[in-house]
Formats: structure tokens, C-alpha cells, sequence
């Protein structure tokens, strides 16, 4: 019998250290047709994807938008925040 090995290799843990999330937050002062025009602009997601993230955001305060490097994500952020939405790189 062959025993599987169960844990990370060290390749795979910088692997995923190098991955980031852009974040939106709920606020009380952008509309539902504002946060999706601009998720659809800046994000460049679909009409679907950006209307879903905006009813998470909005029953659960939070949504993960987009994943990818921290130099990817920074011009989305930036952007965003541009826009007067909340977000974060986490």
C-alpha cells in the first residue's frame, strides 16, 4: 500500500502567497446600478457576474471580485476607489 502525502510543498505555498482579492465592501450611498457599471467597466465582468456580486455584497457586506498579483489588482483598486466604492486588496 502507497501512502499519499498530505500537505503543502513549499512550491505550492508561494504559489498561492503571490494571489491576491480585490474586495468590495456595502456602503449606504452608491446605488446597485452604479456598483454594477462600474464592476463591469473596471473589473471587466459580465452583466450577470457584476449584478450576482452586488447582491452578495449587499446581504453580506463583502464580496471577493477579482483574483490575481497585487501589481495586477492595484490599478483596479485605485480605480475603484477613484469611483468613491470601498474596496480593499486582501
Amino acid at each position: 500500500m502507497v501512502k499519499e502525502k498530505t500537505g503543502i510543498h513549499q512550491q505550492d505555498q508561494s504559489q498561492t502567497t503571490d494571489t491576491y482579492e480585490l474586495v468590495l465592501f456595502n456602503d449606504d450611498f452608491n446605488t446597485f446600478d452604479f456598483v454594477i457599471e462600474a464592476l463591469i467597466e473596471v473589473c471587466a465582468l459580465d452583466t450577470v457576474q457584476a449584478e450576482q456580486i452586488t447582491l452578495i455584497v449587499h446581504y453580506k457586506g463583502k464580496c471577493g471580485v477579482v483574483t490575481g498579483t497585487f501589481t495586477e489588482l492595484k490599478p483596479l483598486y485605485h480605480e475603484m476607489i477613484n469611483r468613491g466604492l470601498t474596496v480593499s486588496i486582501e
